[in-house]
């Protein structure tokens, strides 16, 4: 009796923890944690569960506010111990492990059709995993050249647009140009240097990760995705254009020496606007610029924000339709000006708002349908060879302390040492 009493004490505790629920007079409560942050998108996406929240009474969703910095660990924990939320926001290039082990749902067949149809093939192909359709990529940003309009426009070089960008041999030579004594001409900032070389090489034909016949994944760093990184270590070694001092920063870091004249550009994340924004003083000027093309034209890799429905959630259902009010097209706008970043929908692409020349609208929504699914999109351990293998060869290399040489063997070798353990 005592064993039969404690077992039904934990069968409650366990009910208690899990991810969803309904309560005694029939209503159905959904855990939606996001990971809005900034204070315009917080405020947009709490408005809009507040907004279903008033419209659905029958079925409630409550808001969990998540972190970027913390995500991957937390939700595996929460996986693992099965209190995972039912709704949940994360970046597709994160939901690969997460996928093949069996914690997100397959969202085929459970979206409303006008969503399905209005995200573009290719913004799907992120979230896609063997069969299976795990997350619903919503907002997706380019990474663009924040210049400082002034220098740009006094140095007399030509300004690139989508239709006529840099070459990235150009680029090189322009970065040269306006540099000097205590001045340069960009600023690299590689504190997390993977998915901006990995992303950025697709516009140089790169690829680094290829799929056999058996579906394995293997690395190979060729001559294409050798352009980015060989330009940014010429930059910084030999033509002295690039802040050595920048290569260990983040992307905020740079915005002070910005701002106060040492960097001509930076090359940022489309949301980093709303920093420039906040942050820039009274009088300072500057512009978009797309990120320079090679062989692959303007294309990108982007990893999109994503929502996923994790796979123990008992009211799926529901929690699809949610995803349906939430990814609404004029909803979808309201993420994305919120979040300073795009959305991946076709009808909310076209929305007035993407499109003024204010803050470089214009600039990034013509960069859209070049983004490509990031190239370690797929791949199983990306997160260990991130870690292990590519982040300190890449810094090694940039920073020179090691050649080209060098960098190719530890991301081949040791790359596919790490990745053959998640392929067997």
């Amino acid at each position: 009796m005592r064993a039969r009493l404690l077992a039904l004490v934990l069968l409650l505790l366990l009910a208690g923890c899990s991810s969803g629920g309904t309560s005694d007079d029939g209503r159905i409560t959904l855990r939606f944690q996001s990971l809005a942050w900034q204070e315009e998108s917080v405020e947009a996406t709490r408005d809009l569960v507040a907004e279903w929240n008033a419209t659905h009474p029958d079925v409630r969703v409550e808001y969990v506010q998540g972190s970027w910095d913390s995500v991957h660990d937390q939700l595996l924990t929460a996986f693992e111990g099965g209190e995972a939320p039912d709704v949940i926001h994360d970046a597709s290039d994160d939901l690969a492990d997460f996928a093949y082990g069996g914690h997100l749902a397959d969202l085929t067949g459970l979206l409303p059709a006008g969503l399905t149809s209005d995200i573009p093939e290719r913004s799907w192909r992120t979230a896609t995993f063997g069969d299976g359709v795990y997350g619903v990529p919503f907002l997706q940003e380019p990474r663009v050249l924040v210049a400082n309009a002034t220098w740009l426009s006094e140095s007399g070089v030509r300004i690139p647009t989508p239709e006529e960008p840099w070459s990235w041999e150009e680029f090189r030579r322009i970065t040269d140009r306006l540099s000097g004594p205590g001045k340069y001409g960009v600023a690299w900032p590689l504190k997390e240097p993977v998915s901006a070389t990995l992303n950025l090489s697709l516009s140089a034909g790169g690829q680094l990760f290829h799929r056999g016949a058996d579906g394995k994944v293997t690395v190979r760093f060729e001559a294409a995705d050798q352009v980015v990184p060989r330009t940014i270590h010429q930059q910084v070694g030999t033509d002295r254009s690039a802040s050595p001092t920048t290569l260990g920063s983040g992307g905020s870091d740079t915005l002070p020496g910005f701002f106060g004249g040492r960097y001509a550009m930076v090359p940022l994340g489309f949301s980093y606007r709303q920093q420039i924004v906040q942050q820039a003083p009274k009088g300072f000027d500057w512009q978009v610029l797309p990120a320079p093309a090679g062989a692959g034209g303007l294309a990108q890799g982007v990893s999109p924000q994503t929502l996923s429905i994790a796979e123990d959630c008992p009211h799926k259902k529901e929690a699809a339709a949610f995803l349906g009010f939430l990814l609404r097209p004029e909803n979808m706008v309201r993420l994305a000006l919120g979040d300073w970043m795009l959305p991946t929908g076709t009808r909310a692409l076209k929305d007035p708002a993407l499109h003024t020349a204010r803050h470089g609208w214009a600039v990034g929504t013509a960069l859209a349908a070049h983004l490509r699914p990031a190239p370690a999109q797929t791949v199983r351990g990306y997160p260990e060879w991130k870690d292990k293998v590519a982040t300190p060869a890449l810094q090694e290399y940039y920073s020179g302390a090691i050649g080209l040489g060098a960098l190719r063997d530890r991301l081949e070798k040791d790359g596919n040492l790490v990745l053959a353990r998640y392929q067997r």
